[in-house]
């Protein structure tokens, strides 16, 4: 009997979540969140936030195990399934200089994070949350990075909240920039630097439309495919993060007199894994198009829930005094890792790409 009602706590919790994400996905469709490109997932949070500071002390503790459980296990399956949006196509298909231009933005974004994370005197977890979103792509890296990183949820909420104003700020600007000449760039080397430099996959098709409406100067296709491909890399960080990081506690437990043990986040393979089984779909002309296509969306939405599932409870397990607690300082980090997307990013481009 104890059992079963352990098993209805928890799925009280998991359904109150995905009312809440049930909300996000329909707040997320209003026109002005459109035009914002903010996805359901921020959306999510925002809700998360706003019950952990309002209505959280009025709901019973025992439904608290729910939300952690979408905080782990309903995430860790998102990240997987995240996978059936990519193809090693497109890797193909974008060229050899795009793939360079995504590996030097993302291992530069982790190594001046990291400096910078250290001269504003930052905790670790939070600079990695922020680094990885700056990094990859945006809310869903920062979802992807937090069970590896292992922080607390309200770090989650703040890289999640770096990414948003940065990530904005570049959808609007770019376009502006490009226009003015400032960006003087071809119509492929302004889509490799904006799939390489925006923050999430939302704030790249967005600026990418808004410079190439129509698509007849390939800005809007070719910058999506590069920001795919630097999704791809998630999982290589994640296996790295997992390996560096498995490494450090060991050693802080080994000193301590405590056993080592070093964690390995499986659900990256997983992801990779999706990748293949896709990428061989959409090679097979046997099955039909329209059915596969079916098939992938499908997927995509369900997908798309389970991380607003995420999301919200992570957000429903942040309070706004915490926010009060870190201060400016992972604003001022994510500032620098600005500078260096836009600065570092545009010349770097001019170099490699035609």
């Amino acid at each position: 009997m104890k059992i079963t009602e352990k098993r209805a706590a928890v799925w009280h919790g998991v359904l109150l979540i995905a009312l809440f994400s049930f909300s996000a996905c329909y707040i997320s469709e209003f026109q002005w969140v459109k035009d914002l490109s903010l996805s359901p997932l921020i959306v999510g949070i925002v809700l998360g936030m706003l019950y952990a500071n309002s209505l959280r002390n009025h709901l019973p503790d025992t439904w608290v195990p729910g939300i952690k459980f979408c905080t782990k296990q309903v995430l860790r399956w998102g990240i997987i399934l995240y996978g059936f949006r990519l193809t090693f196509q497109q890797v193909l298909e974008i060229g050899a200089p795009a793939i360079l231009m995504d590996v030097i933005i993302i291992c530069g974004t982790m190594l001046i994070g990291y400096l910078a994370g250290k001269m504003l005197k930052m905790d670790s977890d939070t600079t990695l949350m922020v680094s990885t979103g700056s990094a990859i792509c945006g809310a869903a890296a920062v979802l992807g990075a937090e069970p590896v990183v292992k922080c607390q949820p309200y770090k989650t909420a703040i890289a999640v909240s770096t990414v948003v104003i940065f990530g904005t700020l570049s959808m609007f600007l770019y376009p502006v920039l490009y226009r003015a000449g400032v960006f003087d760039m071809t119509p492929h080397q302004m889509a490799v630097f904006t799939g390489s430099t925006l923050h999430e996959v939302a704030h790249v098709v967005g600026g990418g439309n808004a410079m190439d409406p129509d698509g007849m100067i390939g800005i809007a296709d070719n910058a999506t495919i590069t920001k795919m491909i630097r999704v791809m890399m998630l999982a290589p960080l994640l296996l790295v993060m997992g390996f560096v990081l498995g490494k450090v506690r060991s050693k802080r437990e080994d000193a301590e007199g405590g056993k080592s043990k070093i964690t390995i986040p499986w659900f990256a393979f997983g992801f990779l894994l999706v990748i293949g089984i896709n990428s061989m779909l959409q090679a097979m002309p046997q099955i039909p198009a329209e059915g596969l296509k079916f098939f992938t969306d499908s997927i995509n939405g369900l997908d798309n829930f389970m991380l607003t599932m995420a999301m919200t409870a992570l957000g429903a397990e942040t309070s706004f005094d915490k926010f009060k607690q870190a201060g400016a300082k992972p604003f001022y980090l994510a500032g620098i890792i600005y500078i260096w997307l836009v600065v570092g990013g545009y010349f770097i481009t001019k170099a490699l790409v035609a």
